[in-house]
């Protein structure tokens, strides 16, 4: 069995590979080729905690695997990561398992470039001003990712904390030679933005409708059980796409309750979720209809974006020789 690391996982796996591969490997779940069960989890109530467990199976990457993740908010702030996780990859034609990889770096990665696809798919090609909401490991995924694919020339950062927002926006003005900004609100850093990325585990709204400009695309990928990222105008507003409407829909670990709660009081129907990312990459729905459209991509995760991660480790891994063989 091929053992991984986080810091090998982080050096093998390719952003800019990850985003054009999740483009075929989107098209795959929507159409029914790729399997991603809905997730089962354990829950820790006293922590608002759990622990899923999320198989998947890609075809077209010829991987068969599964991630063991847990979620605990109350890690926000602290030197452990909120999102945890191994991954066990199995021989698909036999069922043998192969490979154990840390999970952690590529749940932030895969996150990111999934969000990034979408600004591909639905964000306006001019979109130049990007509003970061948070200040934890998908801030800085997503700000890395959404400048691989549309001319980012400013980044806005907020979170609940300014010294870690200060910290993050030198840090990324180094990386990406950028211009990149600190804020003191969530409303100043949306104010004519082109993207916003909501990356928090807030109890209320991150994202409110009166805040936003004409034309904005907004990608949230907060999944708390007690609270929302995007109040219910800004959800009634947008046309919103998802990974899989089985996914975003579906009870809490799984679902979101940026859809569920609207859909519960009445305010929407489930038929307001427009599309998959993978029915607008294979044309069976369409995307934005106007240059001042908002569209909102709300995702939840699903296995088959770690599957398309791994097999991108996997492949440079055997390639370069790296990681540590030990037998069962």
């Amino acid at each position: 069995m091929l053992v991984l690391s986080r810091a090998e996982v982080a050096a093998l796996l390719d952003l800019d590979a990850l985003i054009e591969g999740l483009a075929t490997t989107m098209t795959e779940l929507s159409n029914g080729v790729a399997s991603a069960p809905e997730r089962n989890a354990s829950l820790v109530p006293d922590r608002d905690g759990f622990l899923a467990a999320m198989p998947g199976f890609v075809p077209s990457a010829n991987v068969l695997m599964t991630k063991l993740v847990s979620l605990f908010p109350h890690n926000a702030g602290t030197p452990l990561p909120t999102h945890q996780a191994v991954i066990v990859v199995f021989d698909p034609d036999t069922g043998a398992p192969t490979a154990l990889l840390d999970g952690t770096e590529i749940t932030a990665i895969r996150t990111a470039a999934c969000s990034a696809l979408s600004a591909q798919l639905l964000a306006r090609p001019a979109a130049s001003v990007l509003a970061i909401l948070g200040t934890g490991v998908q801030a800085r995924s997503h700000a890395r990712a959404m400048c691989r694919v549309r001319p980012i020339r400013q980044i806005r950062i907020a979170g609940r904390n300014l010294a870690k927002a200060q910290t993050l926006a030198t840090e990324l003005t180094d990386e990406l030679d950028i211009e990149v900004v600190t804020v003191g609100t969530y409303p100043t850093a949306l104010d004519s933005a082109d993207i916003a990325c909501a990356t928090t585990h807030a109890l209320e709204p991150v994202i409110r409708r009166e805040w936003l400009s004409p034309g904005v695309h907004i990608t949230s990928i907060g999944n708390n059980r007690a609270g929302r990222e995007i109040d219910d105008a800004t959800v009634i507003t947008a046309l919103v796409c998802v990974e899989s409407r089985q996914a975003a829909l579906a009870p809490f670990p799984a679902g979101s309750n940026d859809l569920r709660e609207p859909i519960r009081n009445g305010l929407i129907t489930a038929a307001h979720v427009h599309a998959e990312l993978g029915e607008l990459i294979a044309g069976t729905r369409p995307g934005r209809s106007s240059q001042e459209q908002i569209t909102l991509y709300k995702s939840v995760g699903v296995a088959v974006q770690d599957a398309t991660a791994t097999a991108l480790v996997l492949t440079a891994a055997h390639t370069l020789g790296l990681g540590t063989h030990i037998r069962l």
